[in-house]
């Protein structure tokens, strides 16, 4: 039996001076071999000219297939036209379409920009338009804050599907029940097309938190407990953080998933070592 495949998802630098830190921790997962190493996008771009520095030096690199963020929120349709042919242009072949955060951040209200993509099925088919892009776009297992419910979360993911996405990386979750129940309704729903947990590497209990109040996501009492054990030794909670990543994945393996999508908070040296763990790695390092 294969070892399922993998991905990571970076942030890009606050500034210019720190893209060469950011870039050292992207070669150092790209020897790991995954899939392709996305990079985030700001609220309204307003990382993209950092953004699309970092996915250009790993694609000029060759060291991993790069994938770009893109968002729609707060952004005329001109403006990420631009981006997507500046991706294009700088090798980049793959993206991650998002409808992105409202200006008033996660949580606010929503609103299209005039001149705008209203939503990100509307901004995937704008991007076919433009390139036969590699599409991954974002799905909410245990719902998204603003869907109605389920069938109304299923539905938003189909749109974006059937308008030429190739797959969808979940938000972050801690039971894998919860992903294993939304793979099943998804099937239920007709989607067919891979649906990839993404698992959260984020040490930091308190942003942590914050992160899952906001889109929505259930910390169990026993990860509460696992960081509370750790107190303040950052090498304890970084144990901790591995472990009950690795413990999903395992459960997640045993079920048929084939892919992983690593948030990994910029900690390559946290993302490597599950990886490894996991033995997922292993044969393709040795190559």
């Amino acid at each position: 039996m294969s070892q399922p495949a993998f991905s990571f998802e970076m942030f890009p630098p606050k500034s210019a001076d720190g893209a060469e830190k950011v870039l050292d921790a992207a070669r150092t997962l790209a020897e790991l071999g995954p899939q392709f190493i996305s990079v985030t996008y700001g609220a309204g771009g307003s990382s993209k000219d950092r953004t699309l520095g970092v996915v250009r030096a790993l694609s000029e690199e060759d060291a991993a297939p790069a994938a770009g963020h893109i968002t729609c929120a707060g952004a005329s349709r001109a403006e990420v036209d631009g981006v997507l042919r500046d991706y294009w242009a700088a090798g980049v072949r793959r993206i991650v379409a998002l409808r992105g955060d409202p200006e008033g951040g996660m949580g606010a209200q929503y609103s299209p920009h005039e001149e705008g993509y209203p939503y990100a099925s509307d901004l995937i088919a704008g991007a076919k338009k433009i390139a036969d892009f590699d599409i991954s776009v974002g799905c909410y297992p245990e719902t998204h804050p603003d869907a109605r419910g389920l069938q109304d979360e299923l539905e938003t993911l189909k749109h974006k599907l059937d308008a030429g996405a190739d797959r969808a990386i979940t938000q972050f979750f801690f039971e894998p029940e919860i992903f294993l129940r939304y793979r099943d309704a998804a099937a239920d729903f007709g989607i067919d097309k891979p649906i990839v947990p993404g698992i959260m590497l984020q040490s930091n209990y308190q942003g942590l938190t914050k992160i899952a109040r906001l889109c929505g996501a259930f910390v169990p009492f026993k990860v509460m407990r696992a960081y509370e054990t750790c107190g303040e030794e950052r090498s304890a909670r970084d144990r901790a953080t591995v472990e009950i990543a690795a413990s999903i994945c395992e459960r997640l393996k045993r079920e048929g998933v084939e892919a992983f999508h690593f948030y990994t908070m910029n900690r390559s040296a946290l993302a490597s070592a599950l990886c490894q763990g996991l033995g997922l790695c292993k044969d393709r390092r040795a190559a």
